[in-house]
């Protein structure tokens, strides 16, 4: 195979519109993408002429717009290209208007009372800097959705928007600094995807996993990962397989897929790619996501995607890799090796640490799920309270700047702006901090609180956003100053005093930073997700998103609405589906057990009376107890459920499931539990633990 030819064969990429578009309007192309520039109507219909031609030629019959709506998944609907013709026949036409909007149903799609639900049209609007793919002989166009009022009913069109944003208050600042080479400037993203493989036929057997995507019983097997020899170890062949025919198909589609490796708990792995545009690395990882899931069944697996899909081991994460770029090459969170340029990285880094400080209840809620609630603070995955690790030598740094003391003993001065006095800053001096929320890793930021079934997008959204608000103040600050480096100098100075709180190099998983954190520096605990989803309404957060054009106050009601709702409906199911595990399996299971254990006690009395029976009754009582817990568990979750169904306001209906729903499971939960390791494995209705985590071979 030739890699580099096969790569992106499937993509209607920069190569492939060079070849087959006019000079004039392949340049065209190139403005809209690189500029963001509008693009004319018989511009348009040339790109969609050679696009069909293109996708025709590798076996494509049918064209869809690619959406994200906010589902979490993607969504689309297939046209042919077919058009009606003479005496009967059809020729394939596919127009510029075809390939600029769509006309969806989105009455179902969720809106948050943006719309009616018999308000069904939606419209979807072509994202021509997210190149056009093939999948399953579909040509697919990603694009934004919006509702026939112009409302974002979609993850991608608030994301486009914060990156304009975020690039107009970057420029202001890079202007500031003489880049006058510099026309436009990106954020970029490298998620890395977290994932579990089971057996397929052993998943077709848990319900639980089935509708939830995680189990929502199961007695902990002997071994865990306590031994942390699955990490990083040898690919078992059927994984191995998997992971080959999963990179040739994301490679197909220009997917960067770089790094695979075993994960820390059983049966979980990761693969990492190279980071790149944000829009773009939002597609990508929705599409590596979707690929996961369509290529395990041909390998007799399931791939899990869920947050926490098992008790007792490492629950999976998405890595979120941001940085910001310029058009000509230039990382922006690269230290400089000039003083000059560790001045303008330093202003690029200060304003993150004021983001992350002032919006980090937009960062939490970024990633709010029912799952994400379980895995949050465990010792695998960062603790809700957000915070960024710096690593100590850019910490002190910092601190230099801040006192105006030098930064070395070979420093002879107070460590300030100037060209002759700043050292150059060190590149990667810092560990990974894997107890960290935010770490500063050399060029970027690891923004590790995501869960692994997360869109990407609106994590970058809040980190977009934010950066381009502490970037406008900056900038407003800076423009109107009559001596630009004393001005810097004293800006840089007050935003670290002002925000330094937010930096910590410690143990996130330390009780005493838990305490130290919410009493001493007053930062939040979000714990749930009812706890932090109402922040977005906060008054400073609709401000931020209205003055910088990302969202409308009723988009953000919206969202917010859709997000509670989401965290209702999961637990919701999830409550539902342990009552019906519970009393068509898990309860007749035991009984029949129990009653085996009667018989033989039975018969070991008929046989003499001396003999004991002692095993068998006091398993028999145990068990007993154990399925009147589980009987009384099940019905008051039922009525529960019930009761909370008459609460038609959501805010408070979220609260509910949070205080008295999940607590019911989790009791519910543990009695099953114990019940498991009682029982004989041949009446126990479900694989276990064991089962699941150790039964790929």
């Amino acid at each position: 195979m030739n890699i580099p030819e096969y790569f992106g064969s499937m993509v209607f990429d920069d190569s492939a519109m060079k070849s087959r578009l006019s000079q004039s309007v392949y340049s065209a192309m190139k403005r809209t993408i690189d500029d963001g520039r509008s693009l004319d109507i018989s511009i348009a219909n040339a790109v969609a002429d050679a696009m069909k031609e293109w996708a025709i030629e590798r076996g494509a019959t049918h064209f869809t717009h690619w959406f994200q709506p906010m589902t979490g998944i993607t969504a689309e609907k297939h046209d042919s290209f077919i058009v009606p013709a003479a005496n009967g026949k059809v020729i394939m036409e596919f127009s510029g208007k075809e390939l600029i909007k769509g006309e969806p149903d989105a009455s179902a799609f969720p809106s948050g009372g943006l719309r009616a639900t018999f308000e069904a049209r939606g419209y979807t609007a072509w994202d021509p800097t997210s190149y056009a793919f093939i999948k399953e002989h579909t040509l697919c166009i990603p694009t934004a959705f919006c509702s026939f009022g112009g409302e974002a009913l979609d993850m991608k069109t608030p994301l486009l928007r914060s990156m304009e944003a975020l690039n107009r208050q970057a420029m202001r600042i890079l202007h500031l600094f003489g880049n006058q080479n510099v026309t436009s400037i990106k954020t970029t993203v490298g998620p890395e995807q977290e994932y579990f493989l089971i057996d397929k036929e052993m998943f077709d057997k848990r319900r639980d996993i089935y509708y939830t995507g995680r189990t929502l019983f199961g007695a902990r097997p002997p071994k865990g990962q306590e031994l942390h020899d699955h990490y990083f170890g040898a690919l078992k062949p059927r994984v191995a397989a998997f992971m080959k025919e999963l990179d040739e198909e994301l490679w197909k589609l220009g997917v960067l897929a770089k790094t695979e490796h075993n994960e820390a708990a059983p049966a979980q792995h990761e693969l990492a790619p190279i980071y790149t545009t944000t829009n773009i690395a939002t597609d990508h990882n929705q599409l590596t996501m979707e690929m996961m899931q369509r290529i395990a069944p041909k390998h007799g697996l399931a791939c899990l995607l869920h947050e926490k899909p098992f008790e007792g081991v490492n629950g999976s994460g998405k890595h979120n890799n941001w940085s910001i770029q310029t058009n000509t090459g230039t990382n922006l969170l690269t230290p400089g090796d000039t003083p000059y340029e560790n001045a303008q990285f330093l202003i690029f880094l200060c304003a993150f640490i004021r983001a992350v400080d002032e919006y980090s209840d937009l960062l939490r809620l970024s990633t709010a799920t029912a799952g994400n609630d379980h895995r949050l603070g465990g010792h695998e995955a960062p603790p809700a309270i957000v915070s960024i690790f710096l690593g100590d030598e850019l910490t002190s740094i910092l601190d230099s700047i801040e006192q105006d003391t030098a930064y070395s003993a070979a420093e002879k001065q107070p460590l300030r702006l100037g060209v002759h006095v700043l050292p150059k800053l060190p590149r990667d001096t810092t560990d990974r901090n894997r107890t960290s929320p935010i770490a500063f890793t050399g060029n970027k930021f690891e923004f590790r609180m995501l869960g692994a079934p997360a869109s990407i997008a609106l994590t970058n959204v809040m980190l977009n956003t934010a950066v381009a608000e502490s970037l406008s103040l900056f900038a407003d600050e800076l423009e109107n100053a009559n001596d630009f480096e004393s001005a810097l100098h004293d800006l840089l100075r007050r935003t670290i005093h002002d925000h330094r709180r937010v930096i910590f190099n410690g143990n996130g998983y330390d009780e005493a930073w838990v305490r130290e954190a919410t009493e001493v520096r007053g930062l939040h605990n979000l714990r749930t997700t009812p706890d932090c989803v109402p922040k977005l309404l906060d008054r400073k957060n609709i401000d931020l998103f209205v003055k910088h054009n990302i969202f409308t106050e009723s988009e953000l009601r919206s969202r917010c609405h859709i997000m509670l709702s989401n965290y209702c409906k999961v637990l919701n199911i999830e409550a539902r589906t342990m009552i019906d595990m519970v009393r068509r399996d898990i309860l007749p299971a035991i009984s029949a057990y129990e009653g085996k254990l009667s018989s033989a006690a039975n018969e070991k009395r008929s046989l003499s009376s001396t003999i004991s029976c002692g095993y068998e009754e006091k398993l028999v009582r145990r068990l007993s107890v154990l399925a009147d817990t589980i009987c009384r568990c099940t019905d008051t979750l039922e009525d529960n459920l019930t009761e909370i169904k008459t609460i038609s306001d959501v805010f408070p209906r979220s609260g509910k499931y949070r205080d008295i729903i999940c607590p019911v499971m989790e009791e519910l939960r543990t009695a099953v539990d114990e019940a498991e390791t009682c029982t004989a494995s041949e009446f126990w209705p479900f694989p276990t633990y064991g089962d699941l985590l150790f039964g790929v071979r």
